[in-house]
C-alpha cells in the first residue's frame, strides 16, 4: 500500500502526462495508457462516458423522461402506408435525439421534440409531415390543413 501512496503521489504533482495509447472498449469506456514525463512510470486510465437523463416537460406541467420509443411509435403512425422504411423512422427519432442533447439542456418541452421531429419529416415524407401535423397542431379545420399543404408546397 505504500508503494501505491508513493506512485499515486508522484504521478499527481506530475505536469505532463504523455498518451501512449488509447482504446475504445465495448462497454463504452476508453482505456488510456499513460506515460509520466518526470518519472517514466506508466498508468492506465479509465474514462466513463457520464450520461445525463433528458426530462420532458409536457403541456400540462408534468414532466417525464424522454423516450425514444414514443417518438418512433408516433412515427410509425404517421408514415403508415408510405414508402418510408423502419430504418428512416429510427434514423429520423436519432437526429431528433441528437438535437436535444446536442442543446445541452437537462430539460425540454414536448414543443421543441414535435417541432423537431416536423422539420426532419418534412424533409423525409411530405405526407407524413401533413398526418403528423394534423395531430401534433391539433388540426380542427379544413383550413388547418390548407395553411400546411401551402407550407409543404415550398
Amino acid at each position: 500500500m505504500e508503494n501505491f501512496e508513493k506512485t499515486a503521489q508522484t504521478l499527481s504533482s506530475a505536469r505532463s502526462l504523455e498518451t501512449l495509447e488509447t482504446r475504445d472498449s465495448p462497454d463504452k469506456t476508453v482505456r488510456r495508457r499513460k506515460e509520466c514525463a518526470d518519472c517514466g512510470k506508466r498508468f492506465t486510465t479509465y474514462e466513463y462516458v457520464g450520461t445525463v437523463e433528458l426530462m420532458v416537460r409536457k403541456k400540462d406541467g408534468r414532466i417525464e423522461r424522454f423516450d425514444l420509443n414514443k417518438i418512433i411509435r408516433v412515427l410509425q403512425k404517421a408514415c403508415e402506408k408510405r414508402p418510408v422504411t423502419m430504418e428512416q423512422i429510427h434514423g429520423l427519432a436519432e437526429h431528433v435525439r441528437q438535437d436535444l442533447m446536442l442543446g445541452g439542456k437537462e430539460e425540454v418541452s414536448s414543443q421543441e421534440i414535435g417541432d423537431l421531429v416536423m422539420k426532419y419529416l418534412k424533409k423525409l415524407d411530405r405526407i407524413a409531415y401533413i398526418r403528423f401535423a394534423s395531430v401534433y397542431r391539433q388540426f380542427e379545420e379544413p383550413e388547418d390543413f390548407k395553411r400546411v399543404l401551402q407550407k409543404v408546397k415550398k
